[in-house]
């Protein structure tokens, strides 16, 4: 099959560029001798997790349940799930464990460790549990300093669960955008995460495992001293946010959303395709940075950058195309500069493709992935959505 065969919209990988992603992550971890887990959050898909796993990733790390079992199922059985464990959903968790998966779980207070603990006495079974740290205020976990981080172990170390490690995730990365502000947050994430692991060791309780990461310090950490794994997904993709914040230039994003013009509005300069926020999402993660691409940036069929032109607005099965204003730092709701060319531009029924701001929230839209290799040949990959 070629893109020429495929139904807009789409979600196409580029296969090359993924795998220069893929590869330059797993180098950079390894110079830096640490182990990587992947966050297969992003793709959701065993194929994309297989190849991070054959270029040298040993286990992943997954944000639901539904991602648990399904790379269980095709053969992961190292799995990290990074969002705080609900009580009620620990009988998914005892079941993959006790079908032998090695999947550990995640808590940032008393309560929900004293949760974990009681269904494994209950079960007289002992949850692998991992105790979240907060290093720069951006979203939940424990601070490193405080005495609720020892009350935390010492409950996990009564029984009923095994305590881990520590784990952190610097969020605020993605709100930055030079080399020294992201060497920096990724210095802080790791030195608050590894002093988190030296206070948990000096009360006599055990912290094997010392977990950090995002996509941009990943790819900004100087130093990562004390920390055993990282953690990062985005970066197999990249997308316009990642382009923004620096680590990534928008001729490396491998995701894109194939489209079919269907109608102009000549007067305001508008080319109107069959891609909207049902296929783009409706994340505008780039409309606070300092360049906005409203639903995304226009590329043509084979990929290349149409310099200027974004999705301007999205309704949901349609998509507005337009310049962007010159000098502009915000991307208007379906304001264009008028463009009397833009039928001949783009006639109706030409085919472009849509770089996504947040790659994981545009991937979520579709079932599948057509993977376009170099020679043009398209192959299928499925992938699913779900908790």
């Amino acid at each position: 099959m070629r893109l020429d065969d495929v139904v807009t919209p789409a979600a196409v990988i580029d296969h090359a560029a993924m795998m220069r992603n893929i590869a330059r992550m797993q180098t950079r971890m390894d110079t830096l001798g640490v182990r990587l887990r992947p966050h297969v959050k992003t793709s959701k898909c065993i194929a994309v997790g297989t190849l991070q796993r054959d270029a040298g990733a040993p286990g992943i790390t997954v944000s639901t349940l539904k991602e648990a079992e399904e790379f269980f199922s095709a053969g992961f059985d190292d799995i990290l799930y990074a969002v705080g464990i609900a009580p009620q959903k620990l009988d998914r968790v005892l079941a993959l464990r006790r079908a032998g998966c090695r999947l550990a779980v995640l808590v940032d207070s008393v309560t929900g460790a004293d949760a974990v603990v009681a269904r494994g006495r209950a079960e007289g079974h002992a949850f692998d549990v991992v105790i979240e740290i907060d290093t720069d205020g951006h979203r939940a976990g424990v601070d490193p300093e405080s005495t609720t981080l020892i009350d935390i172990g010492r409950r996990l170390a009564d029984g009923g669960a095994t305590l881990q490690g520590v784990l952190a995730h610097a969020g605020s990365s993605y709100g930055l955008s030079t080399p020294e502000a992201l060497a920096q947050i990724a210095e802080q994430e790791r030195r608050r995460t590894v002093r988190a692991a030296e206070r948990l060791r000096a009360a006599g309780l055990p912290c094997p495992q010392v977990s950090i990461g995002s996509t941009p310090t990943a790819l900004s950490a100087q130093n990562l001293e004390g920390v055993t794994e990282v953690r990062a997904g985005v970066y197999v993709f990249f997308d316009l946010v990642m382009a923004n914040v620096g680590v990534c230039r928008p001729d490396e994003i491998a995701l894109s959303v194939l489209t079919t013009v269907i109608g102009h509005q000549v007067e305001k300069g508008w080319a109107i395709v069959d891609a909207g926020w049902m296929a783009m999402s409706r994340d505008r993660g780039t409309q606070s940075q300092a360049i906005d691409y409203g639903y995304g940036a226009v590329c043509d069929a084979d990929g290349r950058l149409v310099d200027g032109w974004i999705m301007l607005g999205a309704n949901q099965e349609h998509g507005i195309l337009g310049r962007r204003a010159d000098g502009a730092e915000r991307a208007g709701e379906g304001e264009g500069e008028g463009d009397d060319d833009v039928a001949r531009r783009f006639p109706i029924g030409t085919r472009l493709r849509i770089l996504p701001n947040h790659a994981c929230a545009t991937a979520a839209q579709f079932s599948a992935y057509q993977v376009v290799d170099t020679a043009g040949d398209v192959a299928v990959w499925p992938r699913f959505n779900g908790w």
